[in-house]
């Protein structure tokens, strides 16, 4: 019997795929921490009522311990399956502290690949890495490269560089598909996303300045901005993790048609007020003013991101152009549906279950 397991449910990547999962009544497991139970529980019921599909099965876990922490009953059932295993559960947070950053995305990351190994039916394990492993490398980043840079941005891509350093030599072992998402937002369509960060967080500048008479440009900037929807990202790897061509590779699910940063930024400033930002606020000026606490907690924006506006780095996307070929799937432009993402923030920006906790 086949089962599709995950790490990282309920966060907002890992119930999406479930959800595409179950709509095809496929046999599902998720691998949760106890904390999350209430939550894991809540959102299994929604996905399982809105597919009609069979009882997503909850399994209590750690990815942070050895045997990932799992019941012998967990384990025993695990292994009479033929697996396909998705690995999304890290710490997603440009300002993660780095010890903890390590206990997760690395320390975590070689837990789930001793456990992985040890199974004797590995379909396919699917881990979900990040384009901004690349650090501070600049120019063309290539899908086969894993070249340590001279520096990372942040512990976020620095322990993500070292998990998958550790899930590239997996490829020896089992049939891998390493994905690496850009910065990933809501559904091209509709909007819909649970949490607003990345992108969002220029949104967040924008609402709260949006009384001033002029909205000035974060200093200057010749870089482009990887965004890409959740549908495509969805649609994509889930296609991937079912073609034999996918197996031992590695693919940018990255925007193959980026837009520069001042063009996005221009276009969500006329989507929110109506108006075209003026004048320019000094990049070092503005990387000052969100080091003190009060004024990013005000403003909804953490000073990490503003590294990814001067950063000069395009994502080769062959192996993804290659392994897409004829399934259709694409990514949406994202100034062409950037309307979607702001009426569904405005909608609900001032619901604080959508907002990240700026320290």
């Amino acid at each position: 019997m086949r089962e599709v397991v995950f790490t990282g449910f309920p966060g907002f990547i890992a119930s999406q795929l479930i959800q595409k999962h179950a709509e095809n009544n496929e046999a599902i497991s998720a691998i949760i921490l106890s904390s999350e139970r209430p939550k894991a529980e809540k959102e299994a019921e929604r996905i399982q009522k809105e597919t009609n599909c069979r009882a997503i099965k909850l399994i209590e876990g750690d990815i942070t311990k050895s045997g990932l922490g799992l019941a012998h009953a967990d384990k025993e059932y695990l292994e009479k399956k033929e697996v396909t295993f998705w690995h999304l559960a890290a710490i997603y947070d440009l300002a993660v502290p780095r010890d903890l950053a390590w206990k997760v995305n690395v320390g975590g990351t070689r837990y789930v690949n001793d456990f992985v190994a040890a199974l004797p039916v590995m379909e396919r394990y699917v881990y979900f890495s990040t384009a901004y492993v690349a650090g501070n490398r600049e120019g063309t980043i290539y899908e086969n490269d894993l070249k340590r840079p001279q520096a990372f941005k942040n512990f976020y891509e620095e322990t993500k560089f070292e998990a998958e350093l550790l899930v590239n030599e997996m490829k020896k072992k089992v049939p891998v598909t390493i994905i690496r998402p850009g910065i990933v937002r809501g559904h091209s369509v509709t909007g819909k996303t649970i949490k607003f960060d990345g992108p969002y967080f220029f949104l967040n500048l924008i609402d709260r300045v949006k009384f001033l008479p002029i909205i000035p440009f974060v200093g200057r900037s010749k870089s482009y901005i990887n965004v890409v929807p959740i549908d495509y990202i969805l649609n994509a790897s889930i296609y991937l993790s079912k073609l034999e061509a996918a197996e031992g590779q590695t693919i940018h699910l990255t925007d193959p048609n980026p837009h520069p940063v001042e063009e996005v930024y221009r276009g969500m400033v006329h989507l929110m007020t109506g108006k075209n930002p003026k004048g320019r606020l000094p990049h070092n000026l503005a990387k000052v003013s969100l080091s003190v606490a009060a004024i990013r907690k005000r403003l909804g924006v953490e000073v990490e991101t503003l590294d990814y506006l001067t950063w000069s780095a395009n994502f080769d996307t062959q192996n993804a152009k290659r392994l897409l070929n004829g399934s259709g799937i694409h990514c949406a432009d994202f100034l062409e549906t950037m309307p979607a993402m702001v009426d569904f923030y405005n909608l609900h920006k001032n619901d604080k279950k959508f907002q990240i906790t700026i320290h």
